[in-house]
């Protein structure tokens, strides 16, 4: 699979809507590995065919990506993202006015030194 491809064509995407489609390419294998399992043991029981030992372990290929993918959408319109942008950019202003102070200079006690919090 071609994961700069997919990068390309899912811009804009959250990790949650990247998640989803990587979890259907998943599921998809897998359905595809218990047809695969469930057909050769009904060629078995018919006396059609030799079945291998062989691990069937279920490969995701790109055919499951792209079906996957006809259900993808972004879940963060781009009105979205310019309110979170412009939601980030007043937080940094807000820090920036009261001299940096917040998470970024959070520090737990030393060791041996008890909070009352």
């Amino acid at each position: 699979v071609d994961l700069d491809f997919l990068a390309e064509k899912t811009e804009k995407f959250t990790g949650a809507d990247l998640t989803e489609i990587c979890q259907r390419a998943a599921k998809l294998a897998i359905r595809e590995s218990i047809q695969r399992d469930v057909e050769r043991e009904r060629m078995k029981d018919d006396g059609d065919m030799e079945v291998d030992d062989e691990d069937l372990v279920p490969e995701i290929t790109r055919e499951h990506f792209e079906e996957a993918m006809h259900a993808a959408r972004r879940s963060v319109s781009d009105q979205d993202l310019m309110k979170y942008s412009s939601f980030a950019q007043s937080m940094q202003q807000q820090r920036a006015a009261i001299g940096g102070v917040g998470a970024t200079n959070f520090r737990f006690p030393q060791h041996g030194l008890q909070s009352n919090a």
